[in-house]
């Protein structure tokens, strides 16, 4: 397969030959990885802890894709980054790690194949609102509003004195509107609204100061993107391993190169691999030697990415095993409280995050602190951090 990407000044060509299925080297890693992720995914469809499995991964995913890219961010400070609650600045590492579970949660909503299309993959680096954050921008007057309507409206404006106030809400909505419409890929192409060209002077979705104008990010997407078709005659778990292959080889996008590995877990949620989540490919990958998977030779590559998804099934069993029995166990002992009682609200929060705080815990079940501590003794939940001004909570 031949894909092309044409910057300003240079053509950019890239062969990708579809692999063999039936290869000696790559048949043992699908049929592992399949039978990995068939299994992780019918475990999570029907799991009593399948939401805390859901949010403890985006979590664990974020902070290995970072571990990946070679930067280092602990789980602990994204959790508290997230609930805004950190102590101190957030480091670069801590927000690239914070932009990597934001677009893992928006993957989670979206539709299975939406992150896999031009729309999506716009909304997703970044590039699809720079015209609906205008606020110079007002909506139009309805093209079937007649003469008498436009009168009546005018009227009514001279004798409202908030029609101003209503008026710029009515703006904010509409703009809140066409942004959605956009996501969702139902905004009509031919909107004058929509194709506002940007200054010259001012590159599009990039700082000036790093922008390198032979870079074209669209055509380099749409050259990955043109491996979709090899990738969807292959099984789902090859097709995946060759559209991430693929992407380290196009390198298509320069400040979120991360975002790659999270297009593996929408694809194999397009193609209906894993239906119950967005897999977290980072948490296997990071297991796989960097030589395997900066491998000069093609097959290496692909069967270390083939490892990659099985070992990430298998860490999310062993993960949905070990929620399990702490659930088990901290419901053991809420036996014969009352209906009132926060605790279940607490086993709720303990299983859904990494870590916990006092500070967490009392806003998410709106306590005080010390009620908090109290709750966190009945239920007897392992203490991790072990520190006197700072103490945290959480399924290990």
């Amino acid at each position: 397969m031949l894909a092309s990407v044409s910057a300003k000044g240079f053509v950019f060509l890239m062969r990708y030959e579809t692999p063999d299925p039936l290869h000696p080297t790559l048949l043992p890693g699908i049929i592992a990885a399949e039978d990995g992720l068939a299994r992780l995914d019918e475990r999570t469809s029907r799991h009593a802890v399948a939401d805390g499995f859901r949010e403890r991964g985006q979590f664990f995913d974020a902070a290995a894709a970072l571990w990946v890219a070679g930067e280092l961010v602990h789980v602990e400070d994204l959790v508290l980054h997230d609930s805004h609650m950190d102590t101190r600045a957030p480091s670069h590492e801590l927000t690239i790690a914070h932009a990597v579970l934001r677009v893992r949660r928006r993957l989670e909503l979206a539709e299975p194949g939406w992150a896999l299309t031009s729309p999506g993959l716009n909304a997703l680096r970044g590039e699809q609102g720079a015209a609906l954050a205008n606020e110079n921008y007002c909506v139009a007057p309805n093209a079937h509003t007649g003469p008498h309507e436009t009168r009546e409206l005018a009227d009514d404006t001279d004798g409202n004195p908030l029609a101003s106030e209503f008026a710029e809400l009515d703006a904010a909505v509409a703009r809140s509107q066409r942004l959605l419409d956009f996501h969702v890929g139902s905004l009509p192409e031919a909107d004058p609204a929509m194709s506002k060209e940007r200054p010259a002077a001012e590159p599009s979705g990039q700082l000036g100061l790093l922008f390198d104008e032979e870079w074209d990010e669209a055509a380099r997407l749409d050259a990955w993107r043109g491996v979709l078709v090899a990738a969807d005659q292959l099984p789902a778990c090859l097709g995946a391993a060759v559209l991430y292959d693929a992407w380290e080889r196009v390198e298509p996008l320069r400040r979120q190169h991360w975002l790659g590995s999270l297009l593996v877990g929408a694809y194999l949620r397009s193609r209906g691999k894993i239906a119950s989540h967005v897999l977290a490919f980072n948490t296997g990958l990071k297991t796989i030697r960097h030589e395997r998977r900066r491998s000069k030779d093609r097959l290496t590559r692909l069967s270390a990415f083939l490892e990659a998804m099985a070992v990430t099934a298998d860490l999310g069993l062993k993960e949905l095993d070990r929620l399990s029995l702490a659930r088990t166990q901290m419901e053991m002992r809420i036996k014969d409280r009352r209906s009132n009682s926060n605790l279940p609200g607490l086993i709720d929060l303990v299983l859904s995050r990494p870590i916990v705080s006092t500070a967490m815990i009392a806003r998410h079940l709106s306590v005080t602190q010390r009620g908090a501590l109290n709750l966190v003794r009945e239920l007897g939940v392992r203490e991790i951090t072990g520190r006197g001004r700072y103490r945290g909570w959480g399924v290990i």
